[in-house]
C-alpha cells in the first residue's frame, strides 16, 4: 500500500477519491445495452441497476431474446434476494423456465447461485453451500469463466462462514484470477474483500483490515457506491474485532450514509448494528437502543435471519446493561438458536458469552457457569479450526524454523486457555460462596493439559510435511536417507534430485498462486509414480528429492526416466498454452562409506549437468 495512501484517514480518501454524481440516465437503448447497463450497476447503483434490468425487459416483449432475458432476471434475483424472497424466487422460476432456450449453458450457473442466495438469506448455510457448488460445477462444465468466477466467489464466502477457511480462501483466489483474466476489474476488488472476510475470520483482523482498505481505494475510484458501502462494513467489522472503537465507529457511519443514499435498509441495519456494537462496548447503552431500534426497522424489509440474530445478541448485551436481565437472556437464547442451526460458530460463541454475563448479573451461577462452558468450548473449536485451516493455506516452511513455530502456536493456545480460565474466576469471584466450582475448574484445567498434549503431537507431524505440498520436508526425507545410510548391514539405493525447469520465470509472469499449484500437481504426480519403500520429498522452491531404497544404477535410471515423462504429461494448458512443464533429474548410487553430504553432493553435480546439457533429462553421477 502506498505511503501516501496509508497517511489518509478514511474520511479523507473518501472526499479526495469519490468522483462526482452521474446524472440519472433514462433506461433507453437496444436490450442488449439495457442489459449490460443493468448489470454494470449491480455495484455502483442497485436501484439503476434494477430500473435498467426492468427496462430492458420491456424492449424484450418485442424482440424476445432468452439470454438477454435470462441475464436481465438475475439482475433482478440479485436484487430482489435481499428485499423479497417470493419476487426474488418468481425471477428464479422465469429464468428456469427458459433455460432450455438459451445459447449461453453457463446461464444455468446464475440461477443456481441466485437459489442459493435465497438460502443463504434464510439461514439454510449448508443447503446454500450445496447450491453454490452445484452452480461452479455446473459452470466449470459448460466452461463459462464469468460463471464460474461468480459461484467460485460465492461458494468461497459461504465456507468461511462455515469454518472452511482454506477451501474458501482457494475458491476467492480462483476467483480473483479469473476477474482478473477477464479484466473485471470491480468484480475482482470484491473477490478481494472475500479474501479479507477470510482473514477476518481466521483471527487475522490485521491483515484483513488491510484488504479491506487495499480494496476501498479502488471503490471509491470507480465510484462502485454500493461495493464502497460494503466495505466499509467490513472494515468496521475488523476495528470492531481489534477493538478499534473510535475507527469502528467512523467506518459504520461512513458505511450506514451510503446506504440510505442509496435506499439500501438491509446495509442500512447491518451499519446500525455495527453502531450499536460500538455504543455497547463503550457502555452506552441509551445510544445502543436507539441504534437497534433503527436496526429493526430497517431489517424488516430484509430477508436476513442472520441479520436478525446479529441485531438480537447486541440488544441482548444492551438490555443486560440496562439490568432487564429475563428480557436479555430471552433475546439471547434466540440468537444462539439462529447461529447454532446456521453453524456459526464466531458468533455462537459471542452469544454464550454474552449470556454467561446475563446469567452472572442475574445471580443465576449455575446458569452462568453452564453457559461459560458452552462458551469455551465453541471458543475452543473455532481456536482448533482456525488453527487447523491456517496450516492447510499458509506457505510455512518447518525445515528450518518447525521448532519456533510450533512454540508460537502452542504460545497462542496458552493464551487462549489463560483468557478463557480468567473468564471463569471471573463468574467465580461472583458467587465466591460456591466451593464447587473450585473443582469444576479443576477438571476443566486438566481437560486443557491433555488437548495441550495433543496439539503437541499434531504439531510434531506438521513438523516433518511440507505444508504446500504434503509430501516429506526437507527434514525429514534427509533423516530417512541418513536411517539408510547408517543402517548396519546398508542396502543398495538410489537418491534423485529432480528441479522443475524455467520454474522463476513462472512465477515471475503467471504469479507465486499459479506457481504453487503447479508445484501441487508435479508433487501428486510424481508420489503417485513411486510405491512404498521408495518415497518423494520436498527439499525446497521447486526441487523434489526421491529415495529409492534396494535400488541399482540401471533401476534408478528407469525410474528417473518414467516419474520425467509423467511430469511432461500434466496438462499445463489450466495455466498457459504456450509451454510444457518439464523436470531434470540428477541420480547418484550409495557406495560404502557414503553420508547424506557426499549422496547430495553427486546427485547435484549430476542435475547441473543435466541443466547444462539442455534440461528435461536425467544424468547420473557415480562414486
Amino acid at each position: 500500500m502506498p505511503q501516501t495512501f496509508r497517511s489518509l484517514t478514511l474520511a479523507a480518501l473518501l472526499v479526495a477519491l469519490a468522483p462526482p454524481s452521474p446524472a440519472a440516465d433514462a433506461p433507453e437503448g437496444t436490450p442488449a445495452t439495457l442489459v449490460e447497463q443493468a448489470r454494470a450497476n449491480v455495484r455502483l447503483d442497485p436501484e439503476a441497476s434494477r430500473r435498467y434490468a426492468d427496462a430492458a425487459l420491456e424492449a424484450l416483449k418485442r424482440a424476445p431474446d432468452a439470454d438477454l432475458e435470462v441475464a436481465a432476471r438475475l439482475v433482478l434475483c440479485d436484487y430482489q434476494g435481499e428485499r423479497s424472497p417470493q419476487a426474488a424466487q418468481s425471477e428464479i422460476d422465469a429464468a428456469n423456465a427458459l433455460l432450455p432456450k438459451v445459447r449461453r449453458r453457463g446461464l444455468r450457473a446464475g440461477v443456481l447461485a441466485c437459489e442459493g442466495q435465497l438460502l443463504e438469506l434464510a439461514n439454510k448455510t449448508h443447503e446454500a453451500l450445496a447450491k453454490y457448488d452445484e452452480a461452479a460445477q455446473f459452470a466449470e462444465g459448460a466452461q463459462d469463466a464469468e460463471m464460474l468466477a461468480d459461484a467460485l466467489y460465492q461458494r468461497g464466502y459461504i465456507r468461511a462462514l462455515l469454518g472452511q477457511y482454506a477451501e474458501g480462501l482457494v475458491d476467492q483466489r480462483r476467483a480473483l484470477a479469473l476477474y482478473e483474466k477477464l479484466h473485471l476489474r470491480s468484480r475482482a476488488r470484491t473477490a478481494v474483500n472475500g479474501i479479507a472476510i477470510l482473514y477476518n475470520r481466521m483471527g487475522d483482523y490485521a491483515q484483513a483490515k488491510h484488504y479491506y482498505l487495499q480494496s476501498l481505494k479502488g471503490h471509491i475510484a470507480e465510484g462502485a457506491r454500493r461495493e464502497q458501502a460494503v466495505t466499509l462494513h467490513n472494515l468496521g467489522r475488523a476495528h470492531e474485532n481489534l477493538g478499534e472503537w473510535s475507527e469502528a465507529r467512523q467506518a459504520f457511519e461512513q458505511s450506514l450514509a451510503i446506504h440510505n443514499e442509496l435506499g439500501y435498509p438491509r446495509g442500512a441495519a447491518y451499519a446500525h448494528r455495527g453502531l450499536a456494537s460500538v455504543c455497547n462496548a463503550l457502555g452506552d447503552a441509551r445510544c445502543a437502543d436507539a441504534e437497534l431500534n433503527k436496526a429493526e426497522a430497517d431489517a424488516k424489509a430484509a430477508p436476513d435471519a442472520r441479520l436478525r440474530a446479529q441485531i438480537q445478541l447486541q440488544r441482548g448485551i444492551t438490555l443486560r446493561l440496562q439490568k432487564r436481565y429475563p428480557e436479555s437472556i430471552a433475546v439471547l437464547l434466540v440468537a444462539a438458536e439462529t447461529f447454532a442451526s446456521g453453524d456459526s460458530l464466531a458468533e455462537l460463541r459471542d452469544t454464550y458469552r454474552a449470556l454467561a454475563a446475563s446469567y452472572a448479573e442475574s445471580s443465576d451461577w449455575r446458569a452462568a457457569y453452564e453457559r461459560l462452558v458452552e462458551f469455551k468450548n465453541t471458543s475452543d473449536t473455532l481456536l482448533l479450526r482456525q488453527l487447523d485451516q491456517r496450516f492447510a493455506t499458509l506457505k510455512v516452511e518447518f525445515d528450518t524454523a518447525s521448532k519456533d513455530q510450533e512454540n508460537a502456536l502452542l504460545t497462542r493456545e496458552k493464551a487462549v486457555a489463560e483468557r478463557a480460565l480468567a473468564q471463569e474466576r471471573t463468574v467465580g469471584r461472583l458467587q465466591a460462596a460456591v466451593i464447587a466450582l473450585a473443582t469444576v475448574l479443576t477438571l476443566i484445567l486438566a481437560t486443557l493439559l491433555l488437548r495441550h498434549r495433543r496439539t503437541s503431537r499434531h504439531m510434531e507431524a506438521l513438523a516433518h510435511t511440507d505444508e504446500l505440498t504434503g509430501l516429506p520436508n526437507r527434514r525429514d526425507i534427509l533423516n530417512r536417507l541418513g536411517t539408510l545410510l547408517r543402517a548396519a548391514e546398508p542396502q543398495p539405493c538410489a537418491v534423485l534430485i529432480a528441479d522443475l525447469d524455467h520454474f522463476k520465470p513462472i512465477n515471475d509472469q503467471y504469479g507465486h498462486l499459479i506457481g504453487d499449484e503447479i508445484l501441487k500437481v508435479v508433487a501428486q504426480a510424481l508420489n503417485a509414480t513411486v510405491r512404498a519403500p521408495a518415497c518423494v520429498g520436498r527439499i525446497g522452491g521447486e526441487e523434489f528429492l526421491i529415495l529409492l531404497p534396494d535400488t541399482a544404477l540401471s533401476d534408478a535410471i528407469i525410474v528417473a526416466e518414467r516419474l520425467r515423462e509423467q511430469i511432461m504429461a500434466i496438462d499445463a494448458t489450466r495455466w498457459f498454452a504456450d509451454r510444457p512443464i518439464t523436470a531434470s533429474f540428477g541420480l547418484t548410487t550409495a557406495v560404502a562409506g557414503d553420508t547424506v553430504s557426499t549422496m547430495l553432493r553427486r546427485a547435484d553435480e549430476a542435475l547441473y549437468e543435466a541443466k547444462d546439457a539442455g534440461r528435461n533429462r536425467v544424468t547420473a553421477h557415480c562414486a
